[in-house]
């Protein structure tokens, strides 16, 4: 008996959650042992550094992960491996040079003179990590989660622990050290990145099983026709790091009160995390789904199954959204006291984040017709929303437009991909009622439950309880009452 696709990527998606969720939560609890050891003008450098770490990620792998995917399902996977490794090795290479040159003029450019040191260590990052990317990408091809969770476990578990080490136990000894090396200026901050750079190498070393699967050759007219095919998806990636870190660049210089904009970006920062079940939900599915999209690609039933993974993503993503919002007032607390100023920017950037995972859902139309410079298009006109967005709301309400500009940046992105899709060669029949209906209702218990805080706590989370008990169980029932797709 064939087995039910649906459970099968339900499956993946946990397998990969271990490999994403757990090192994700892992790494989340830094954000209380930031927010309760760091002030937020500190804890504003960590943000903002790792926006930039980010963005230039996105661009020093340029797309040739799914690159990598699409085109060792045609060709040798040795052969297409080989050339995508040996590829983002020569560029990380070149970046690596012209930053080591250059890195003092950005730490100037980005108001970091008397930290430059930080720039210099994100260039690090940004390169090793870069390196891993591929391989990672190996593991996930020959289905290997397993190990691929495995090695994610480790990179964070050394990162915490080399945190807790210099900011908790040795940090008078750590401080003397920067600041023999660095400067007066240089603080606890560069500790942090740091341990990240160890991580980041011990990962390096780990995936040498994989390496040695690979050679430094590169097949020019094999890489010709991935680079075209990775260029629209480096477009869609610098646009969706536009979207999702840009605010936590501008925020410093947009918010009306200067004096205090890195403690602004602190609290932003801070409260933005609390939303991380949304993003490492996004994140799993991403990684197991996109393997399984590629594979029921050829299948006649594909679309119907499509449609029907849609329907359970959007129900999980509204009981995370439930989840966290009807408890916020107890989520707050693993905040220190003086950043649960910014929790009003949680729902929204949940909410956001929910928008992102079905855009990248709805993306199966242009990703399996070989058409990702649509992706592009959409992309860009989701960069550009948030860039209008951020320049005109930040400076009028400080944090609140930034999470405001992500609602409307991934909102339209959604909408546009659905409605172009519907004229593209590869049309899912979505049930557009049914999820609209989730989303109403859903909606509709979040409103109730901001109308009782008059109540007592313990009778008001009982109330949230049950209503959020109601909607899962109604709706998973009657879901997986629904005919099983078959393919």
């Amino acid at each position: 008996m064939a087995s039910n696709p649906i459970k099968s990527l339900a499956g993946q998606t946990a397998i990969y959650g271990m490999g994403t969720v757990v090192p994700r939560l892992l790494n989340w609890l830094l954000v209380p042992f930031y927010t309760y050891t760091l002030d937020k003008a500190h804890y504003g450098e960590v943000t903002e550094l790792y926006a930039y770490v980010a963005f230039l990620l996105a661009l020093l792998t340029y797309g040739m992960e799914t690159s990598f995917f699409r085109f060792s399902q045609r060709h040798d996977t040795r052969k297409v491996l080989s050339t995508a490794q040996s590829s983002i090795l020569v560029t990380s290479g070149i970046f690596l040079l012209l930053y080591g040159f250059f890195y003092e003029n950005l730490a100037q450019l980005i108001r970091y003179e008397g930290e430059k040191e930080y720039v210099l260590f994100i260039g690090l990052i940004v390169a090793l990590d870069a390196l891993t990317a591929i391989p990672f990408a190996l593991l996930r091809k020959q289905n290997k989660a397993k190990r691929f969770a495995l090695l994610k476990i480790i990179n964070v578990s050394v990162n915490i622990g080399l945190n807790v080490l210099f900011i908790l136990i040795i940090p008078e000894k750590a401080l003397e050290i920067s600041h023999y090396f660095f400067g007066d200026d240089s603080g606890l901050v560069v500790w942090i990145l740091i341990s990240n750079i160890t991580a980041s190498l011990l990962s390096l070393i780990l995936l040498i099983p994989q390496m040695r699967q690979m050679r430094f050759k590169i097949d020019w007219e094999l890489l010709k026709p991935m680079l075209r095919y990775a260029l629209p998806i480096l477009i869609v990636s610098l646009a969706g790091m536009i979207n999702d870190v840009i605010d936590k660049i501008l925020i410093k210089f947009l918010v009306p009160d200067q004096t205090t904009a890195m403690e602004q970006l602190g609290v932003y920062g801070a409260n933005y995390k609390l939303a991380v079940l949304m993003t490492i939900f996004v994140q799993m599915f991403r990684y197991a789904s996109e393997p399984f999209f590629f594979s029921h690609a050829e299948n006649k039933e594909s679309p119907q199954l499509f449609a029907k993974v849609m329907n359970y993503f959007v129900l999980v993503g509204l009981l995370i959204f439930l989840g966290i919002t009807l408890y916020l007032d107890i989520v707050i607390h693993v905040l220190g006291k003086a950043y649960r100023e910014g929790a009003a920017i949680v729902p929204i950037v949940l909410l956001a984040n929910l928008f992102y995972g079905i855009f990248f859902n709805l993306s199966v139309w242009y990703k399996l017709t070989d058409k990702t410079q649509n992706g592009a298009v959409i992309s860009i006109v989701g960069a550009s929303i948030t860039l209008f967005c951020n320049f005109l709301l930040i400076p009028r309400i400080g944090i609140m437009g930034a999470a405001w500009s992500h609602f409307a940046c991934y909102f339209v992105m959604m909408s546009f991909s659905y409605l172009w899709s519907r004229k593209s060669d590869f049309v899912v029949p979505y049930n557009m009622l049914r999820i609209g209906i989730y989303f109403a209702i859903a909606m509709l218990i979040y409103f109730i439950s901001q109308q009782l805080t008059e109540l007592s706590f313990a009778l008001r989370m009982t109330l949230n309880t049950l209503m959020i008990l109601a909607f899962a169980v109604s709706f998973f029932c009657y879901e997986t009452k629904q005919s099983d797709v078959k393919v």
